[in-house]
């Protein structure tokens, strides 16, 4: 069974209740949409949330965010085949997986493309603080070329895209935080989404980033809820 949840910021806590509500195994995988928080500080903190993360029988799934290096560029990660799609791994947590963005995974017969990364709002406060920003964190021209060209590939047709951020008309206007300019705010991403998802036939898109939990259309935008992977 596959199951999405939002953005976990390295605190998967979460995962207690569904461990002891479903009983997943090692045939189960949990989706997270980006933000999981476990190649943050790039340290021991971060090891100590792997170590976590892995003990539990499940693997964990996470699309890029963008409060996260990007695992192509950590040399202890390595390429492999997962449900037909490039994920990023480490050897010694092997039940997390990074997925490669604009690949297409099948899902138990369901179609997914993934597309991760966003813009931080908080970029300026972060760099005056000296806390962790990272310049990859939106998809670049080259990332945006291939997922391009994996949808033109199937007809733009696709069960479900699985993204960190939504397409721009569909911003959840009522979590924006106070005390930012959105006029300041590099939305090229979500611009670029909205081109795509004008373009494409889809069945169901999933996000995360907005720290919220709302339906709009067919986008579901997911905090700390847990859902089973589902068209519709």
């Amino acid at each position: 069974m596959f199951y999405i949840t939002g953005d976990t910021h390295g605190d998967f806590s979460r995962y207690f209740d569904f461990a002891d509500q479903v009983k997943p195994t090692e045939k189960d995988t949990m989706i997270v949409l980006g933000d999981a928080g476990l190649n943050y500080f790039g340290n021991a903190w971060d090891r100590d949330r792997k170590r976590f993360v892995n003990s539990f029988p499940f693997t964990t799934f996470c699309i890029h965010g963008n409060h996260e290096m990007r695992p192509e560029h950590i040399s202890s990660y390595i390429m492999r085949n997962y449900c037909g799609g490039v994920v990023w791994y480490e050897d010694e947590y092997p039940n997390i997986l990074f997925a490669k963005d604009g690949e297409i995974f099948n899902f138990d017969g369901i179609q997914c493309i993934v597309i991760g990364g966003a813009y931080s709002i908080d970029k300026y406060y972060r760099l005056a603080r000296r806390q962790a920003w990272f310049e990859d964190e939106q998809p670049s021209a080259a990332i945006k070329a291939y997922v391009e060209k994996q949808l033109n590939a199937c007809g733009n047709n696709i069960n479900i895209v699985l993204s960190h951020t939504c397409p721009l008309k569909y911003e959840p206007t009522e979590v924006f935080l106070r005390g930012f300019n959105q006029n300041e705010v590099d939305k090229s991403t979500e611009a670029w989404l909205d081109e795509i998802e004008a373009k494409i036939y889809y069945d169901q898109w999933y996000c995360g980033h907005y720290h919220t939990s709302k339906k709009i259309d067919k986008l579901q935008f997911m905090f700390d809820d847990i859902s089973v992977l589902k068209l519709n």
